[in-house]
């Protein structure tokens, strides 16, 4: 799982199409019924109505045993007032089209085997067309013909598309939910793990296997190495793709195996046994195992299928970062602030610095995170819910807000401090954690008004590290425990009870200053 966290430790909150084109809707009905279908247009070429009521309505006609290059075999009676479907090839967009209108058609839809794109023209060639025109799936147009046989009409409209969704809002309480989460179970972990130790010579429930990072050296290491790998996923893409994807089928079943395993010690549930030759096996393990396995597998066969996997995905994501948050552990105030502000420049250079690098001038970190073919395999590194409001876009391909994970990872390993800070103080109203959690909650809030102001995809740690950080240090800096803040485990647990060690002067375990 370390390697998995080391390539997946990126972060891209990117809310736009995946396809660059215009999308629209193409409304075949006859008198019996009426079906949706993706269709792409070239707004600046044949703009369409904007609404359903206000799209005029064609007879459609089925020409795909033409590509319509000329007129040759077409009969002009047939096609006369009538939208025409033919096949894509052969010629260019404009020739079908003012083949077309030679012919009086009304409308052209052009159906395609390949990808849908933007039609185009040269810019001569623009002015001469005057009818609709727009390509559809060949596929989309066979099944039309089943369902509705001859006496096709057809409607061709563009809904706009709105900047705000409601996945907005959704995605941002997956977040918040999953800090909250991640910074609370790693604080209980902490007490688990001291009233374990105090507890005498017996094995301690909280001794999970912590992985603690400690040394400033060790820290730019790992940012160096993230670096590396996200290059060398830039250069093999391709290869290192299926390797990803099998690392987090492995890392996100682990765990979820913790989270389910964490939920069911909550709530009390058994953890009945049975042995086969002196080796003991517990059943709720074994059925718990067999679920997140099953839950992984699934999705790792079905990861293309965007209409629910991403259900899937988000269910392993959060329990990704829950237990990353848990395993992980920043040391200190002073391992935080320097590993957060390596990752926001590694963040910030990787957005908008690598575009002036790269030939299509877009991002290193965009094109590894929505992959180089919009088609093609995604990394699963990304927290995924679709737009509600993007019907015309949804037709053609599901249109998503996403949020890398590491928007909430790496913010997370500092609320998880605060949390386990609270812990070794005894603050009883948890003011560290609960700070760090609501600076988390106003940066984010901040990320999604820039981009949706600005139009484009944001660097989410520019304004979530800063609001973290200096929200940590300005509570320490009012409870006047900056210096215990920044110390972290050194100031940990030193006397013999294993009790919390007090600023210097304080003789019980209240909260000093609660009223900053």
């Amino acid at each position: 799982m370390d390697r998995a966290v080391k390539i997946v430790l990126f972060s891209v909150i990117f809310l736009a199409s995946q396809i660059n084109c215009q999308e629209a809707i193409l409304r075949i009905s006859n008198e019996n019924t009426e079906r949706d279908y993706c269709i792409v247009h070239n707004h600046s070429w044949t703009p369409l109505s904007e609404t359903l009521d206000a799209a005029l309505q064609y007879p459609l006609v089925n020409l795909t045993s033409t590509v319509l290059c000329n007129t040759s075999g077409v009969n002009p009676d047939l096609v006369n007032g009538k939208a025409v479907v033919v096949m894509r090839g052969d010629c260019d967009f404009s020739q079908k089209a003012r083949v077309a209108q030679s012919l009086n058609a009304t409308a052209l839809l052009i159906a395609s085997n390949k990808a849908l794109t933007t039609p185009t023209a040269n810019d001569s060639e623009y002015a001469k067309v005057h009818i609709p025109l727009a390509l559809m799936r060949y596929r989309d147009f066979l099944e039309a013909q089943q369902v509705f046989g001859d006496g096709m009409q057809a409607k061709l409209y563009a809904p706009p598309n709105s900047k705000i969704d409601a996945s907005i809002a959704v995605m941002l309480l997956i977040a918040i939910v999953t800090i909250a989460l991640g910074g609370y179970w790693s604080g209980t972990c902490e007490r688990d793990r001291l009233n374990g130790v105090s507890g005498g010579g017996g094995e301690s429930k909280a001794d999970s296997g912590e992985l603690f990072l400690y040394s400033p050296l060790k820290v730019v290491f790992f940012v160096a190495l993230m670096c590396g790998m996200l290059v060398l996923m830039y250069f093999f893409y391709n290869v290192l793709v299926y390797v990803i994807i099998v690392i987090f089928c492995l890392a996100s079943a682990s765990a979820l195996f913790s989270c389910f395993d964490a939920v069911l010690d909550l709530v009390g549930c058994g953890t009945g046994s049975f042995s086969i030759r002196n080796h003991n096996f517990s059943v709720r393990s074994i059925i718990l195992a067999a679920v997140c396995i099953t839950i992984a597998v699934v999705w790792g066969v079905y990861r293309n299928e965007d209409r629910w996997i991403w259900i899937l995905q988000d269910l392993l994501g959060v329990a990704f970062c829950l237990n990353f948050m848990k395993t992980i552990s920043l040391s200190n105030f002073k391992i935080c602030v320097i590993l957060l502000s390596l990752l926001l420049l590694y963040d910030v250079f990787f957005v908008f610095i690598t575009p002036f690098f790269t030939k299509n001038g877009v991002s290193i970190m965009v094109q590894v995170a929505l992959g180089p073919d919009a088609s093609g395999e995604k990394l699963p590194v990304v927290m995924r819910v679709p737009r509600f409001s993007a019907w015309a876009q949804n037709l053609c391909m599901m249109q998503f807000s996403i949020l890398g994970y590491g928007d909430i990872i790496v913010p997370g390993l500092l609320v998880a401090y605060c949390s386990r800070f609270d812990v070794w103080i005894n603050s009883r109203r948890k003011v560290y954690f609960v700070s760090c959690c609501i600076a988390y909650f106003l940066g984010m809030i901040l990320t999604f008004a820039v981009m949706l102001l600005s139009g484009m995809g944001q660097p989410a740690l520019l304004y979530l590290v800063p609001f973290t950080l200096i929200t940590c240090a300005v509570v320490a800096a009012c409870r006047g425990e900056m210096r215990q803040f920044w110390a972290g485990t050194t100031y940990e647990v030193l006397d013999s009870s294993r009790e919390p060690l007090l600023p210097e002067g304080r003789t019980d375990y209240s909260v000093k200053g609660e009223k900053c």
